[in-house]
C-alpha cells in the first residue's frame, strides 16, 4: 500500500475507515474529515499517535449522515472484532414497557433487554420516562404490581393495591387465571393500539351516559378519558409496540440528485436505498409507491433487533440529527414534502471516540 498517495486521493468528505496491521485488531473510526484524520494518523510528520509502520491496508466507506455513519460503523465493528465488538462500540440501549406473558399471571416490567417471550413496548429515551408511563398504565387496569411469583392462596396477606381496587387480587384466589388474563389481554391491546382500544370504549360510555342524562357517570366516564390521554401524552414519540415499530428515515445521500431511504420494520433496520429526486415522465409519489409496495421485510436475531432500535432512538432523539423520521402507516404526501426538504440539507456527521 502506497501510503502517500493513498494521503493525497482520499476524498475529504465524511468517512468510516479501518487501518489494518499485520496482526492484532484494525483501528477502527469515523470521521467528519477522512483525508485530514487520516494525515494524521498515517502522515510522515505524525507525533502524538503514528500508525505509520504498522498499517498494512486502508478501508473506508463514504457516508452522507450521522445515520449511515452510525449503522456503516456498526456493521463494520461487528466484522472487525470478534467477541468485544459491543463494549468497543458502547451501544447505549432503550428503556421498555415489557410485558411478561411467560408467567401464569403476566405483570409489567421496565427493562433494556429484549426477549423472545414477552411483549415490549417503546423504545423510551430514558427509565425514568418508561417508569413513569408503567406507572400510569397500571393505574387503568388492575393488573398486579408485585414481583414475585405467585402462589394464589385464600390466606395470602395481599397488598395496598389489592385494598385500593388497583389489583383483581389474583395472589388471594379472587379471581381465577381465565378472568385474570383478561385483564391482561385488555392491557395488551392498549398497547398495540396506542391507546386506542380503549379510548373508543370509553367515549361510547360517556355518550351513553350523557344522552340518557345519567350526568355522573358521564362525568366519571369523561375523567377516565382525560386520565387515558394524560398516559398516551407520556409515551415517547417512537414508543410503539414493537412488533409495529416501523417508519423509513429519509437522509442526506452521496449521489448527486438523491435522497437515501433506509426502511425500519418491526425493530430491524432494513436495505437501504438511493431515491433519484427526478425520472423523467414518473412523479416522485408514484415512483415511492412501488417502492414501498414491492419492499420485503428482513429479520434478524433478537439481540439484531436490540441494537437496531438503539441506534434509531439515539438519532432521533439526539440535537444533531440530520434526516427525518416518518413512522408507519406512511402519509405518501408528508414523505415527498420530507424528501424535498432532506435534499437541500449538507450532511455533517459527528465524529465520536474512535474504536480500536
Amino acid at each position: 500500500m502506497n501510503i502517500d498517495e493513498l494521503l493525497e486521493t482520499a476524498p475529504e468528505g465524511p468517512a468510516v475507515f479501518a487501518i489494518f496491521a499485520a496482526t492484532g485488531a484494525p483501528y477502527l473510526a469515523r470521521t467528519n474529515q477522512l483525508r485530514r484524520r487520516l494525515k494524521r494518523l498515517l502522515g510522515p510528520n505524525a507525533r502524538l499517535f503514528s500508525l505509520r509502520e504498522v498499517a498494512q491496508r486502508v478501508d473506508f466507506t463514504e457516508v452522507a449522515s450521522r445515520l449511515e455513519a452510525a449503522i456503516t460503523h456498526y456493521q463494520w465493528a461487528k466484522r472487525c472484532f470478534d467477541n468485544d465488538w459491543r463494549k468497543r462500540l458502547r451501544l447505549r440501549y432503550p428503556s421498555y414497557v415489557k410485558l411478561i406473558l411467560s408467567n401464569e399471571f403476566p405483570r409489567t416490567q421496565v427493562t433494556s433487554r429484549l426477549s423472545g417471550n414477552a411483549g415490549f413496548y417503546g423504545p423510551f429515551q430514558s427509565r425514568a420516562g418508561a417508569e413513569a408511563f408503567e406507572s400510569q398504565l397500571l393505574d387503568l387496569y388492575q393488573v398486579r404490581r408485585c414481583t414475585e411469583d405467585l402462589a394464589p392462596s385464600a390466606s395470602h396477606p395481599g397488598c395496598i393495591y389489592g385494598e385500593m381496587n388497583l389489583c383483581l387480587r389474583p395472589c388471594q384466589e379472587a379471581v381465577s387465571s381465565a378472568e385474570y388474563g383478561s385483564e391482561v389481554g385488555r392491557l395488551r391491546a392498549f398497547l398495540e393500539s396506542d391507546g386506542g382500544s380503549l379510548r373508543g370504549s370509553v367515549v361510547i360510555a360517556r355518550d351513553r351516559a350523557s344522552e340518557a342524562l345519567e350526568f355522573e357517570e358521564a362525568q366519571r366516564q369523561q375523567k377516565r378519558l382525560e386520565k387515558l390521554e394524560q398516559v398516551v401524552r407520556l409515551r415517547d414519540d417512537l414508543a410503539h409496540d414493537i412488533e409495529s415499530l416501523s417508519g423509513v428515515a429519509v437522509l442526506p445521500s452521496s449521489a448527486k440528485g438523491s435522497v437515501k431511504l433506509w426502511p425500519f420494520q418491526c425493530g430491524w433496520w432494513q436495505q437501504p436505498c438511493d431515491f433519484a429526486l427526478e425520472a423523467a415522465g414518473v412523479s416522485m409519489d408514484s415512483r415511492l409507491r412501488e417502492l414501498f409496495s414491492t419492499m420485503e421485510t428482513q429479520r434478524g436475531t433478537i439481540d439484531e433487533r436490540q441494537e437496531h432500535t438503539a441506534m434509531l432512538t439515539h438519532w432521533f432523539h439526539s440535537s444533531f440529527r440530520d434526516g427525518e423520521w416518518l413512522p408507519q402507516p406512511l402519509s405518501y404526501r408528508r414523505l415527498v414534502r420530507a424528501i424535498n426538504l432532506v435534499s437541500q440539507l449538507r450532511a455533517t456527521p459527528s465524529s465520536p471516540p474512535a474504536a480500536s
